[in-house]
């Protein structure tokens, strides 16, 4: 048997880098450290069909082809489409994102990912206040308040509190658990909550409203109002008391935040309220990102592009503009012509006006496993997992960057995400130069 240590494991945003892999003649036997999460993606027992070859879909029927074929219809489709639409790359490597986009801006596409559907909002709130930001070992090293608002990292983020916050001794933290203080808000007793010295259960669509309320009381102003979102003005003052007087605090903000009534304002609110913090105290701000690699996704498309997401690269040049060049906008919309997606599985969970214009247009998908994108999809590749069976550049939630590990090797004859979008890169130059 081998074991492999130190793996970083490609299931969430937190990345957790203390995996170990235990291997029986090149089959994973065993993997510790992780949560039940993460252990069952490294392992590669998610229950899905793995693809073992390419596929084209002719008179409805996959036909088995190879990866020269398959990159040949792939490139056809994106030479023919006049507004075609890159998405996905959540659970890839960086090295990935970067082969997109230049195929992208070769094929005049537009290119969106994650956030477009999720943390956008956080994404547009950051670009109007900015972000104070830090990283995980700071705070692990450092806090003694972690505010979670709108979020719940106990169900999915399961080693996030164990290991980055609330639980591990830090440097300056040296007893734990013992010198931090977790305070949780949200509308309904979570997981978390469950974990917290207080809970502050807040009324649905009410967000803005009490963080609000929060940056009147540290500005030293009176309330008129008794209660503020179901909660008695008293007890903000208490809340403020406590981020007033912390060392070194924190605020986690999730999709209840970022996605609820007030949208981006909500997020813009809260970045203010911790910019306000900091005339008081050392207070920081980070969004709990989802898909592990999502952040290496919106890093690798803004170095380039200088846009976070929804960039349309159509006229030659980045365009930048949420709502009109994100995923479920264009599809929604009818504009895209034909459709690439990777490491995503947007027919799987889009509303049914964007899947019923999937249906209509021609899709390109790359994924390991079968899924509802592939089963729809004219032209599928699988591709080995990403942090299991192939190495690649992932980056946190905090925005650190982190390897990740090959720990075995894929299925025979799989390429990785970066190898298959070099292919059909080539292969789109070469028709392209035939057809000029």
């Amino acid at each position: 048997m081998k074991v492999i240590k130190d793996v970083v494991c490609p299931f969430c945003g937190s990345l957790c880098d203390d995996i170990e892999v235990v291997l029986d003649k090149g089959k994973i036997i065993e993997v510790k450290n992780a949560c039940q999460l993460g252990a069952v993606k490294i392992a590669g027992n998610e229950g899905g069909k793995r693809l073992l070859s390419p596929l084209i879909k002719i008179d409805g029927k996959f036909i088995p082809v190879s990866y020269d074929e398959a990159a040949v219809k792939a490139a056809e489709i994106l030479l023919e489409a006049e507004f075609p639409i890159f998405y996905g790359f959540g659970s890839t490597e960086a090295e990935a994102h970067k082969e997109s986009i230049i195929l992208a801006e070769e094929a005049g596409a537009i290119w969106d990912h994650c956030p477009s559907v999720c943390h956008g909002p956080s994404v547009m709130g950051i670009q109007e206040i900015g972000l104070a930001g830090c990283t995980l070992g700071e705070i692990r090293n450092r806090s003694d308040l972690i505010i979670y608002l709108g979020c719940n990292p106990m169900e999915a983020h399961p080693r996030h509190m164990s290991r980055y916050t609330t639980f591990p001794r830090g440097y300056f933290r040296e007893k734990g658990f013992q010198e931090r203080t977790v305070v949780v808000i949200d509308i309904r007793f979570t997981e978390t909550a469950k974990l917290a010295n207080h809970f502050i259960q807040i009324e649905p669509d009410g967000d803005f409203e009490f963080i609000s309320a929060l940056r009147a009381i540290l500005r030293g102003r009176e309330l008129r109002e008794k209660v503020i979102s179901g909660i008695p003005v008293e007890k903000i003052q208490q809340l403020a008391e406590i981020m007033k007087n912390a060392k070194h605090g924190v605020i986690f903000f999730g999709l209840g935040l970022a996605t609820t009534k007030g949208k981006y304002r909500n997020v813009d609110a809260a970045l203010s309220l911790v910019r306000d913090l900091n005339e008081h105290t050392k207070f920081y701000v980070m969004p709990l990102r989802g898909h592990y690699n999502v952040t290496g996704a919106q890093n690798v498309i803004t170095w380039i592009t200088g846009y976070p997401f929804a960039v349309s690269l159509t006229r030659g040049f980045p365009q930048y503009n949420p709502g009109e060049f994100s995923m479920a906008s264009v599809l929604s919309q009818k504009e895209a012509d034909a459709a690439f997606i990777v490491a995503s599985d947007p027919v799987g969970n889009s509303p049914r006006k964007v899947m019923n214009h999937f249906a209509q247009i021609p899709v390109i998908a790359l994924d390991p496993y079968e899924t509802p994108t592939t089963r729809l999809a004219d032209v599928v590749f699988p591709v080995t997992i990403s942090g299991v069976e192939s190495e690649g550049t992932a980056y946190r939630m905090d925005s650190v960057p982190l390897r990740l590990r090959k720990v075995k090797p894929g299925p025979k004859g799989i390429l990785t995400d970066q190898q298959v979008l070099n292919k059909i890169h080539k292969k789109y130059i070469q028709l392209k130069k035939k057809k000029n």
